[in-house]
């Protein structure tokens, strides 16, 4: 009977260890799109201000 109760609890740690390394990749995945995404704003907002701020190089006819 007490063999049964310690492989009990012995396999809820581990279910609960693997659960916890699936929250641990997802919040990694979550937190390296967040920074991808803010990655893409910020060079699209220098590259739109680059633009206003430099002249056209177009040769007007």
């Amino acid at each position: 009977m007490r063999f049964l109760t310690i492989t009990k609890v012995f396999m809820s740690f581990v279910v609960l260890f693997n659960f916890s390394g699936c929250a641990v990749v997802i919040l990694a995945d979550a937190a390296v799109t967040v920074v991808t995404t803010s990655v893409k704003v910020v060079a699209k907002t220098v590259e739109t201000a680059v633009d206003v701020v430099t002249p056209s190089r177009k040769k007007e006819n």
